[in-house]
């Protein structure tokens, strides 16, 4: 997943394996772009002015599955909704011109399902919701289908790897009953990361890339005293001030594993396989050889 999304959603979200327990389609050609969302969210906001009720409410009581999926911990509610709307119309106005383009960028951003079928050809292609909710979350998945925010795109351009992110966390599978901690959360979106761009040529997150490089040490140092445990704070979706760090550390460091145990493997599309179905996260460490020098 991308920046700004809540951690209790992401690691509720994390939870399960959902894309194997859903019969998704595993021809590429078969994903579904569902923008019905966009369409009536623009009615309701247009609305706004000349009715005495809450224009959302007919939105949310219309939405698809996926807008369904998107209410708990996001929208919340119809009244949440009108009340961001009012606080930030003009934003949401500043977008409008993008939302509306979605539906015609489908035709751009299917080839790279291909290009993950190459790299994965067990993959599923699960169905992709674009809603519009409160600038809270740019993309994330149910059960139902990955789920993108509109409101959070500034552009089109980095739709593709935004969309295949998502993706990727329907292909993983690890134990849903073991401890999550900030190792494994980290290589998940890592792995998600690694595996977009290899796919679609566009990093993730450039500006935790750009200083997670430049504060390589110091981090990476900090990293393996933390990463057995379940505070993720400094790391993902969330820092605390004490430095000029940017949010989402855990996607570099967890992409720079990732990126090390593939570069030593030499079968590569096994790697992608492994990197996907990962069942111990210190032995992939171990694999990567990336941390060896920092841990005592």
């Amino acid at each position: 997943m991308y920046k700004t999304i809540l951690l209790l959603v992401t690691v509720l979200c994390l939870s399960k394996v959902v894309g194997q327990e859903i019969n998704f389609p595993k021809d590429p050609q078969e994903v579904i772009f569902d923008t019905s969302d966009i369409q009536n969210f623009w009615k309701a906001f247009d609305t706004i002015e000349n009715l005495d009720a809450n224009p959302f409410e007919t939105y949310i009581k219309n939405g698809t599955i996926g807008l369904q999926h998107f209410i708990p911990y996001r929208i919340i509610s119809a009244d949440s909704l009108l009340n961001m709307v009012n606080r930030r119309r003009q934003d949401y106005e500043k977008i409008r011109g993008i939302a509306v383009k979605i539906k015609e960028e489908e035709k751009k951003v299917k080839p790279y399902f291909y290009a993950l079928e190459y790299w994965y050809p067990a993959a599923v292609y699960p169905p992709v919701y674009f809603v519009v909710g409160r600038f809270n979350s740019a993309g994330t998945r149910s059960q139902d289908g990955l789920l993108i925010g509109a409101e959070k795109l500034t552009s089109l351009d980095h739709l593709p790897g935004l969309v295949i992110h998502e993706s990727i966390h329907f292909q993983q599978k690890w134990n849903e009953d073991g401890e999550r901690n900030l190792l494994q959360l980290s290589i998940i979106e890592g792995a998600a990361d690694f595996i977009a761009e290899l796919v679609t040529g566009q990093k993730g997150n450039k500006e935790a890339n750009n200083y997670g490089n430049e504060h390589k040490k110091e981090l990476c140092n900090e990293f393996v005293e933390k990463m057995h445990g379940n505070n993720m704070q400094d790391w993902l979706y969330g820092t605390s001030g004490k430095d000029d760090r940017p949010n989402d550390l855990g996607y570099w460091i967890g992409y720079e594993i990732v990126k090390a145990y593939f570069n030593k493997a030499k079968d590569k599309k096994l790697a992608v396989n492994h990197i996907l179905n990962i069942e111990d996260y210190d032995r992939f460490l171990k694999d990567s050889g990336i941390l060896e020098q920092y841990i005592k």
